[in-house]
């Protein structure tokens, strides 16, 4: 491969490990909160969530740090395009305000 596609790659796949992350994260504590064993919940999550963002990185790394880089900017972007998102749903909800 080329190496600008490379570099897009890279990003393109920190974003999607972003979204898993974050994305997981939020769906954890809409679940957990209602469980009766939350801990469970958040620690499962918590493995599950970092094994796998943490093994995406080192393969997409492949070694050199220029892609490790935009592989975690792809990463902070997504985590921003999920707190929009779940904001935007947050808002959407009906209030069960009178």
């Amino acid at each position: 491969m080329t190496e600008p596609l490379n570099l897009v790659l890279a990003s393109v796949a920190g974003a999607l490990l972003g979204t898993f992350f974050f994305g997981g994260l939020w769906w954890t504590v809409r679940k957990g909160v209602s469980s009766p064993q939350p801990a469970l919940w958040f620690l499962g999550s918590l493995l599950l969530r970092m094994s796998v963002t943490l093994a995406g990185f080192y393969f997409v790394s492949g070694a050199h740090w220029q892609l490790l880089l935009l592989c975690l900017l792809g990463f902070t972007v997504a985590r921003f395009v999920v707190m929009w998102l779940t904001r935007i749903a947050k808002n959407s909800s009906p209030s069960h305000a009178p």
